[in-house]
């Protein structure tokens, strides 16, 4: 089951755009060992706006995921590849549907 998600809206620096994508690329890498984290998207909304949308099936998933390497990650590189703060939002999922899963 999953009831909640996280949406994070990342803003690359000028010139970061291609490095902010490569860092989101190879988070996939991390997400993987997390078995709390049931799907996970990085995102491209535009030339220098990034996300990533992640599901959970509770709320302690969804903290040790952002206590976990990528939430560490984005801290540590944080100032060097975005103009601001990322965005993080806490959501709860009303639907879904993913391979394999009857809701």
């Amino acid at each position: 089951m999953i009831e909640v998600a996280l949406s994070v809206v990342l803003r690359a620096k000028p010139g970061k755009e291609e490095e902010v994508a490569e860092f989101l690329r190879s988070a996939r890498s991390i997400v993987e060992q997390e078995e709390g984290t049931r799907a996970w998207f990085a995102l491209k909304f535009d030339a220098s706006t990034f996300g990533i949308f992640d599901v959970f099936p509770d709320d302690g998933a969804r903290q040790t995921h952002l206590s976990g390497g990528v939430g560490q990650a984005l801290a540590a590189q944080g100032a060097d590849l975005f103009s601001v703060d990322p965005n993080v939002e806490n959501v709860d999922v009303l639907a879904y549907k993913l391979p394999g899963e009857n809701v």
